[in-house]
């Protein structure tokens, strides 16, 4: 049977609420007879309103709303949370089983990085009650939906060196050392770049806690991967 009414999409939210909470009419007609004549109307509306207004839009907009929230208390700018909600538009079912909190921030902080702003997470989880590590699994899921996005090294010996309050100095050393042991930095593991970082400031004194609480590791895990490190 085809259905020669208007296009459902035509109604807005108001509409279809009306329209889904109307009975259906048994006016001369048998219920099978009504069921038959409205099935493909009916098929075409639970088919929209599941994908629309219960599905991929009404998630989107829970994310859209907490990029808006979290880039404002943040002081990002605008075109950063354009940005950042047209990267999660793009592979938002690659994020299924994430908060919008964490995928917010994640958003967020790799727009910033491809805006050529970088800022450390901790600007926008200072923002967020998005956990850490789910914030980190986000921005990992989009790096790798995004097909060849990844950040380089280098990038990523600048936040961390940014958030311990190292200058650029350091950052050079570290990935000469780096360069030295490239076996050590697959996967660019957090602990790694801090030793790398660590070992470049000539093992300072008060600098491996700094360096640790600065990329999110335990003292323990950058001293284990400084011994595997040649200066």
């Amino acid at each position: 049977m085809v259905d020669t009414g208007p296009e459902w999409r035509i109604y807005d939210a108001s509409q279809l609420a009306r329209i889904r909470a109307a009975p259906l009419r048994l006016v001369n007609k048998t219920e099978i007879g009504v069921k038959a004549e409205h099935g493909a109307r009916w098929l075409a509306l639970a088919g929209f309103d599941r994908d629309t207004l219960h599905g991929k839009e009404r998630r989107l907009a829970s994310i859209g709303a907490e990029v808006s929230r979290v880039r404002e208390c943040a002081g990002a700018p605008h075109r950063a949370a354009e940005a950042a909600l047209a990267l999660v538009r793009r592979h938002v079912y690659d994020l299924e089983g994430l908060s919008a909190g964490a995928i917010a921030v994640a958003a967020l902080w790799l727009a910033a990085r491809d805006l050529g702003e970088p800022r450390p997470l901790s600007d926008f989880l200072k923002c967020s009650k998005a956990d850490r590590s789910a914030v980190r699994r986000a921005a990992w899921r989009l790096n790798e939906a995004a097909r060849g996005r990844r950040p380089p090294l280098e990038e990523y010996v600048r936040i961390v060196a940014a958030r311990a309050r190292l200058s650029a100095a350091y950052v050079r050393r570290a990935l000469e050392i780096l360069a030295g042991n490239r076996r050590a930095v697959v996967g660019r593991n957090p602990w790694v770049l801090a030793a790398a970082l660590w070992l470049a400031a000539y093992r300072e004194h008060g600098m491996l806690i700094r360096l640790a609480n600065a990329a999110g590791v335990t003292v323990e895990g950058v001293k284990n991967a400084a011994r595997r490190m040649r200066a």
